[in-house]
């Protein structure tokens, strides 16, 4: 069995990444491993009219400072005081960043959520995690949600 010494857990603030970071976190106490949280603040703006994303691209230090802090209070406080944990913000392509970050680091594995985008954006664009399991220097573990159960009336 490889050692883990350094997980990368990319974050978009969404469900399935905060649920993907449960595993990451798990991992990481009982590897012993450091584990790094990224979050990429894409530049690539698909729709001129997407206010929050050009929004982001203005964001200055403090705020990117804040966005780091924010990442890392994401780790419960009794976990983060047993593990070495860091956080990265970056502006650029989400799956290229991770990956530049992943190598850069020398990351043992990758944990991430996946986001099922589906029609014609998927088609042009692919997923980010199906992006990263392609072509990532290292193993990457993907996490999807947990299926809801229905029950019928």
């Amino acid at each position: 069995m490889i050692k883990l010494k350094k997980i990368l857990c990319p974050i978009d603030f969404s469900e399935c990444s905060l649920y993907a970071l449960s595993y990451a976190i798990d991992l990481s106490v009982k590897e012993h491993a450091s584990l790094c949280l990224i979050h990429v603040i894409e530049t690539h703006i698909s729709d001129i009219g997407d206010i929050m994303k050009q929004i982001d691209l203005l964001l200055d230090g403090e705020q990117i400072e804040s966005l780091r802090v924010k990442l890392l209070n994401l780790i419960p406080h009794d976990i983060r005081a047993t593990i070495h944990a860091e956080s990265i913000v970056e502006k650029g392509i989400p799956f290229m960043e991770i990956m530049k970050t992943a190598k850069e680091k020398r990351i043992d594995l990758i944990v991430m959520g996946t986001h099922g985008r589906t029609g014609l954006e998927h088609i042009l664009i692919g997923s980010v995690a199906e992006r990263v399991i392609q072509k990532a220097p290292c193993p990457v573990l993907s996490i999807r949600l947990p299926k809801q159960v229905f029950s019928m009336p």
